[in-house]
């Protein structure tokens, strides 16, 4: 496992625990956005980690068209989650320094997941 795979999978899971804490706050989260925002936001970073984690031990080799998938699929879920936290913020359920923590959180990864993919891609 490279270094920087870890570290874009450790990123992964700080992210899926911080979205599961700030979501499952009711003071924060209202119950009316249970199943309509916060299922959607909780689904979303937990999947991230589990296509970044499967691409991970997917053999590059072997499975080389797999692997770019699971990735694809890691970076497409970020941009949903960062549409779902801007529409947080502009329903005022959250703060927009919430917001912006929170984004950077998910752009991170999903930048650190580009850059694997385009050098899987060259390999």
């Amino acid at each position: 496992m490279a270094e920087t795979d870890l570290k874009v999978i450790l990123k992964a899971k700080e992210l899926a625990e911080h979205t599961l804490r700030i979501t499952s706050n009711c003071n924060r989260y209202p119950k009316k956005y249970r199943f309509s925002l916060v299922d959607k936001m909780q689904n979303k970073s937990l999947k991230i980690y589990k296509y970044l984690y499967g691409a991970n031990r997917t053999d590059l080799k072997l499975y080389r068209r797999e692997r770019l998938e699971l990735q694809t699929k890691a970076i497409t879920h970020c941009d949903e989650l960062l549409f779902y936290i801007e529409l947080s913020m502009k329903l005022n359920i959250i703060n927009i320094k919430s917001m912006e923590y929170w984004s950077k959180m998910v752009s991170d990864i999903k930048h650190m997941a580009i850059a694997w993919r385009t050098k899987d891609r060259g390999r």
